[in-house]
């Protein structure tokens, strides 16, 4: 078992104890097709995956709480690279189970106008296998997972860990590597 600290809204703090999150979704399993809303600097946005796919691979990053430290974080890490996630080609997608007026704030405060931020629907959450569990019950969150999914729809990689710093490094090494 590992112990993470979560730091949720309004300076609330949790200690959990999780076991270490497995990806249901193996490499080289086609990704599930979704289609949901969000927003991207602070508009409304729809994201399609199967579109998506058409312009190029496509990274999906599902985090647990908008406006949480690690949260926080690692959507500034993203905003920051996303010059690079451009440059081989792919699209960046932010995921996490908050309504609309939360990620329209966080599109813009966090994500920096950069990139996208959608809603993780309970049936996503489901298909990716991503629910949040906090001892033995779903929480409704999703936990912190990013899949990078090839132009076939494929799964090409997966990182699951509720430490976010190596999530932005790995998918766009896992996003360079596809072209190579």
């Amino acid at each position: 078992m590992k112990t993470a600290l979560l730091t949720l809204c309004g300076g609330l703090a949790l200690t959990v104890s999780a076991m270490p999150a497995f990806a249901a979704l193996d490499q080289g399993v086609k990704a599930p097709e979704f289609v949901t809303t969000g927003a991207l600097a602070g508009q409304s946005f729809s994201f399609d995956l199967d579109k998506a796919l058409k312009k190029g691979p496509v990274v999906l990053y599902f985090f647990p709480k908008a406006f949480t430290q690690g949260c926080t974080l690692e959507s500034n890490a993203f905003a920051e690279a996303m010059d690079d996630f451009h440059k081989a080609g792919a699209q960046v997608i932010g995921l996490s189970a908050d309504d609309i007026p939360t990620l329209k704030r966080f599109s813009t405060e966090e994500c920096r106008d950069a990139f996208p931020v959608g809603q993780a629907t309970p049936a996503i959450i489901s298909d990716y296998d991503v629910a949040m569990v906090m001892k033995g019950k779903a929480t409704g969150m999703s936990d912190r997972t990013s899949y990078v999914i090839g132009q076939d729809g494929r799964v090409v990689m997966v990182h699951s860990d509720l430490d976010w710093r190596q999530h932005v490094a790995r998918t766009l090494k896992a996003v360079q590597s596809l072209h190579h």
